[in-house]
């Protein structure tokens, strides 16, 4: 049992629009297109401007807990019920590097079949949540991370700057700098990872969500003996391009794993903000607290038919869900027409029309 929480109310006033952000907003999307325009010509494939290579493309199921107390019985997890799930682990650089260069790791979640009032322009009948393997976002508010886009769009071409950037970040700090003319923390988020197991990793959402009344962060963490033991476990990538794939699907081979799905409520407006993701809410004032439980089941961890189906066939966004899971900031603000604009591209670039799964049916996985 956890001390007795007082989580704050949401309110409109939680939220305050930065000077200019719509124009933040533009050039966030100009710069992330011109980075898919370049990795595209490269590729001849449309692939995402970040988490662009998914290691594992998985299909399990989302228990919600019937015995949460009032303030956790919120929105989606109002009521006890089980969904069906799509998990997609990735990392950013996608397929310009293999996995001997290792960088941070992302979790995009798709819970299908959700019923109730929906965010404006949201389709279908998913709740999506986009994480990332740590607590903190690399930049406080969106004029930060423009700055980190322009920095690392306009040193050189896309592929040959993320190459030069997580290589430095392996060499060390003082090589990361050098790579990035001395501004080394725009792109410390974007290196120096080590070559551990992806499935030991628990993941953030880092910026702020609705959460009915309240506002929360969530996270998914490992729960079962077989996932906890990955925690910080190495694997070998040398002479293995795609080591992280080959390591989620041997797990998946013969594995059940489950994940519990946590949520920690905003209870102090000083130390827990809304508007400054890159500071991470206190978890000792408000601790991360389960409320539902993600099992899956024995399957195949990747193969081309699924990154088929859901790297080019789905998108993920924050915005795709709930009003009740509305995000908030001006992190999650900006990343609606950045998000849109990526699907918009990679379903046009590609021909492949992307797609909200409406139901379990929907999933050929």
């Amino acid at each position: 049992m956890h001390a007795p929480l007082h989580p704050l109310l949401y309110a409109p006033d939680c939220e305050m629009l930065e000077p200019d952000e719509a124009e933040t907003a533009a050039a966030i999307v100009e710069t992330l297109r011109s980075i898919m325009e370049t990795t595209s010509a490269d590729y001849g494939h449309a692939v995402r401007s970040v988490h662009a290579k998914s290691h594992g493309i998985l299909r399990g199921e989302l228990r919600i807990s019937d015995i949460l107390p009032p303030e956790l019985a919120e929105g989606l997890f109002a009521h006890a019920a089980t969904y069906p799930v799509v998990l997609r682990f990735s990392t950013n650089p996608g397929d310009i590097l293999d996995d001997s260069i290792s960088v941070p790791r992302g979790l995009a979640i798709k819970v299908v079949g959700v019923e109730g009032e929906r965010l404006e322009g949201s389709d279908g009948s998913v709740q999506d949540f986009v994480m990332v393997n740590g607590p903190a976002f690399l930049s406080p508010d969106a004029k930060g991370f423009l700055r980190s886009l322009k920095l690392l769009a306009g040193t050189t071409d896309a592929p040959q700057v993320l190459k030069k950037v997580v290589s430095a970040a392996l060499r060390g700090a003082e090589s990361l700098v050098e790579a990035v003319g001395g501004q080394s923390g725009t792109l410390k988020a974007l290196g120096g990872h080590p070559n551990t197991h992806i499935l030991g990793e628990t993941f953030y959402t880092q910026a702020p969500i609705r959460y009915g009344r309240y506002v929360a962060k969530l996270s998914v963490a490992p729960v079962s003996a077989n996932l906890t033991a990955l925690k910080d476990a190495r694997i070998a990538v040398a002479g293995h391009e795609n080591a992280l794939r080959e390591a989620v699907d041997a797990f998946f081979a013969t594995n059940r794993a489950e994940w519990d799905l946590r949520v920690q409520l905003l209870t102090n407006a000083e130390t827990m903000p809304i508007e400054d993701c890159s500071v991470p809410w206190p978890e000792d004032e408000s601790p991360f607290l389960p409320v539902g439980r993600i099992t899956v089941l024995p399957q195949p961890g990747w193969n081309e038919a699924r990154s088929r189906a859901v790297d080019d066939g789905m998108s993920f966004s924050p915005w795709n869900g709930l009003a009740a899971h509305r995000p908030l900031g001006s992190i999650m603000r900006c990343r609606k027409p950045a998000y849109d604009m990526s699907a918009d591209f990679r379903a046009r670039f590609n021909g492949c029309p992307i797609h909200q799964p409406a139901s379990a049916g929907d999933l050929d996985l």
